[in-house]
């Protein structure tokens, strides 16, 4: 068990080099970059780095240098009639696997989470960020070298898809958790040959509500904010209109096409529909990863809830309205990992809520739920000190 100072040593010379060496891992990025031959524009955006990029990575390290250590952590204590003291404490993981796509800053920020909680770490990167990825491991390498701790707590896996399926299948080395980050083809393919528990960081599909005493100025800047970034689990792909905003929707629509997004109005809307209806249910369902938005219309919010909880991705969900207690019970009945009145669901993000980044946005419920940082990559085991007492 790493000191809580040795930890903060290990970030302190990372941060550093990192920084010192801003311009060699750019340089490999643009390899990385023009190596890429799909078209697929997300995935240029998750994989590219850049300053701003670099600059939010330096600022994860100094946050997890000041998040308290959660090694430790007494839980719970009991003491017995008998005089047993039973206490309850938090304890790492062991090993901790994460598989990504493309985003090469994952190399550190997951490996920030895992080491400053004390777990081992095996990250398996994709193939199109191996350059990147391959000078930020060599980072940390130098970091954990020069801070006397063993390298072998975070190791950089360069393995293709077969090797990968039988590696998480008959692990060769113990491992405790895994963490899928990526598409739904991704956590599947995880999902089905992992013989390892599995954390899954699930699809977005985020929905928004706007209600009938929404204030639509403010609603059409969160909803715009929601496709700010296409790439990314927190974006925005549906929106639910009361039926009495209707009168204000060709404004809203028109408002959303003049800045980039493909609005399509689902089968509620009848006789305006934009979607073929044997389409209308995988549509619902669908993360688009693109500038495209679907409207639905509904004449209550129970409606909306339903709507939500049946086709969302139990990732992030937004009510737009002036009434609080409509906001109150929205957030209470929708079943999301993170439920907002009056902002964005691209806030939905470890280093939004002061978490130093994060390794993945858990959609489940066992464990935890939403980013998972540093204070979320903790087991518990109880510690019981007697002298001699039996049952």
């Amino acid at each position: 068990m790493l000191t809580t100072e040795v930890k903060n040593q290990v970030l302190r010379v990372l941060y550093e080099s990192i920084d010192k060496n801003r311009d060699n891992i750019l340089k490999k990025n643009r390899i990385d970059l023009e190596n890429y031959k799909g078209g697929d524009v997300s995935m240029l955006d998750r994989l590219k780095m850049d300053n701003e990029k670099v600059d939010g990575i330096l600022k994860s390290i100094l946050e997890a240098i000041s998040i308290e250590d959660p090694e430790g952590r007494i839980i719970y204590h009991h003491t017995h009639d008998n005089g047993l003291e039973i206490t309850n404490r938090t304890v790492a993981f062991g090993t901790v696997m994460i598989i990504y796509e493309s985003r090469p800053d994952v190399t550190i920020e997951a490996a920030i989470s895992a080491f400053k909680s004390g777990n081992k770490i095996l990250l398996k990167g994709g193939k199109e960020a191996i350059k990147t990825n391959v000078v930020l491991h060599r980072l940390w390498e130098e970091a954990l070298q020069l801070s006397g701790v063993d390298i072998g707590y975070i190791k950089l896996l360069r393995l293709n898809r077969e090797e990968t399926q039988s590696f998480i299948k008959n692990p060769p080395e113990p491992i405790d958790l895994i963490i899928p980050r990526g598409g739904e083809r991704l956590i599947e393919f995880v999902q089905e040959h992992s013989s390892v528990p599995v954390i899954v960081s699930g699809r977005g599909n985020n929905f928004l509500y706007v209600d009938e005493s929404a204030d639509m100025d403010m609603a059409r800047k969160i909803i715009l904010n929601g496709k700010s970034r296409i790439s990314v689990c927190n974006a925005l792909d549906k929106v639910i209109i009361h039926d009495r905003k209707r009168s204000e929707l060709d404004d809203l629509v028109s408002y959303l096409k003049q800045n980039g997004v493909q609005v399509l109005l689902d089968n509620t809307f009848e006789e305006r529909s934009d979607i073929d209806p044997d389409d209308q249910e995988e549509i619902m369902h669908q993360e688009f990863l693109d500038y495209r938005m679907v409207f639905s219309k509904v004449s209550t919010m129970n409606d909306a809830i339903r709507m939500i909880n049946k086709y969302s991705g139990g990732h992030s969900a937004s009510i737009v309205t002036n009434i609080d207690n409509k906001a109150l019970e929205f957030m209470s009945q929708v079943d999301s990992a993170a439920v907002y009145h009056n902002a964005s669901t691209r806030f939905t993000d470890g280093g939004q809520f002061g978490m130093a980044g994060e390794m993945a946005i858990s959609t489940q419920k066992l464990h935890f739920r939403g980013p998972i940082g540093i204070s979320q990559l903790v087991t518990n085991k109880w510690v019981i000190k007697g002298n001699g007492q039996v049952r």
